[in-house]
């Protein structure tokens, strides 16, 4: 405690204020440095039996000792207000004491209150400025939190007053270990959590952020693509069955496109244009960020666009093709994978992350245009793949010394 301050706190009542009971209301007086502040306790009492001395009520009845014991805690809670402005090296005052004894009154806000809030206004803006994955995410996590909240405290909820360090520190520590998540998936959890408290905060319903002390750093992750072979294998095969024609082409036109599930569902015939320089484009907004992501069609492209574009899903559904749901198409390239003999899990990212290597920085194209056309903020976030391009250079080379040397 800091000596250059003097603190008193007193319970007194205030007889020339009675209700209509004539019972006088209670007051908390704090005095900093011989300047005062009052607080009501919302308490009234019988001045007779108000014991001024002692700063209680009198008598020994249940209920008496029940409100004793409330005031008891009013003047420990203003207490400890003094001392965590001390620590925290701010301007002690009875006035500030008063102003965050009140604001500690005020009822807070929950968090999964805060969740829902902020998951309805994505959920508005789907199509907008956030994609529908970008929704479910939150959906998820929020289900996460809640999930937590339960197995941790036994609670249904959590008030925003109540949100810390620690509490950031479970969290995490219950994704990894109770959830299994991988530590990846684990941040991004985090990191949508944290989008929701900054929401808190800039609302005013926060006043302190729970993440100050909490860092939260993605691991770098080894990016899974297909060969020039392997590509050539999944091309060539013939299939049998319709369905896996169909998402073999589409995944291929991932491969030669670069663009996302997300993104070949939504496409639309007049997304493919005749551009400045006289070839077919695909001109569009990515729906992540909104940055034009503007691809020149490759022969192999612009094919699967002629093989579907009257097929008759197409056509009725308005689309450039007549793509399934996302746990359809991921299903059925685990089939493909398999028929192929392809040792990877084939997703649409795996296509994304062929298109960037295998297809164009593998062959010359700049790393300024790979990141335009996959419609990176940064090109930092291409640089990813500019490296696992050289470390296949280094592998190749490296054999090559080897067989030199012998």
């Amino acid at each position: 405690m800091n000596s250059r301050n003097t603190l008193g706190i007193l319970l007194h009542i205030r007889k020339d204020k009675l209700n209509k009971k004539k019972e006088a209301p209670i007051f908390l007086r704090v005095t900093v440095n011989g300047k005062r502040a009052e607080i009501s306790t919302k308490q009234y009492v019988d001045p007779d039996k108000w014991n001024s001395d002692a700063g209680e009520i009198k008598g020994n009845k249940e209920e008496i000792k029940v409100k004793n014991q409330f005031l008891l805690r009013l003047k420990s809670k203003a207490h400890k207000i003094y001392q965590d402005l001390i620590l925290e090296n701010d301007a002690v005052t009875s006035a500030k004491i008063k102003e965050v004894f009140f604001d500690m009154q005020k009822p807070s806000r929950s968090l999964l209150d805060v969740f829902k809030i902020h998951n309805q206004t994505v959920k508005e803006r789907v199509g907008i400025d956030y994609s529908s994955s970008t929704y479910r995410r939150y959906e998820t996590t929020l289900d996460h939190v809640k999930n937590f909240i339960k197995y941790k405290y036994a609670k249904d909820d959590i008030y925003l007053s109540d949100l810390n360090y620690q509490f950031i520190e479970d969290l995490s520590h219950y994704f990894k270990t109770v959830r299994k998540c991988n530590h990846n998936t684990s941040v991004k959890y985090i990191k949508n959590l944290k989008k929701v408290i900054f929401l808190a905060i800039k609302r005013e319903w926060l006043g302190k952020d729970p993440f100050i002390q909490f860092s939260v750093k993605l691991e770098e992750t080894k990016r899974v693509y297909l060969s020039r072979e392997e590509l050539e294998r999944v091309e060539s095969k013939v299939f049998k069955i319709a369905r896996l024609e169909q998402i073999r082409d589409f995944f291929i036109f991932s491969c030669y496109t670069g663009y996302p599930y997300s993104e070949i569902e939504k496409l639309i015939p007049r997304d493919v244009q005749t551009h400045f320089d006289g070839s077919k484009w695909i001109i569009t907004s990515r729906t992540k960020n909104d940055i034009q992501s503007n691809v020149p069609l490759l022969a192999k492209a612009e094919e699967i666009i002629e093989k579907y574009k009257n097929h008759p899903d197409s056509i009725m559904r308005g689309k450039l093709f007549p793509i399934p749901s996302n746990v359809k198409y991921n299903a059925y390239l685990k089939e493909i994978a398999d028929v192929c003999e392809i040792d990877k899990n084939l997703t649409t990212h795996v296509a994304r992350h062929t298109f960037a290597t295998t297809i164009t920085l593998s062959n010359d194209v700049s790393i300024e245009t790979v990141s335009a056309m996959l419609g990176h903020k940064s090109i930092r976030t291409t640089q990813i793949y500019a490296k696992v391009v050289e470390e296949k250079v280094s592998k190749e080379m490296n054999k090559l010394k080897e067989k030199l040397n012998k």
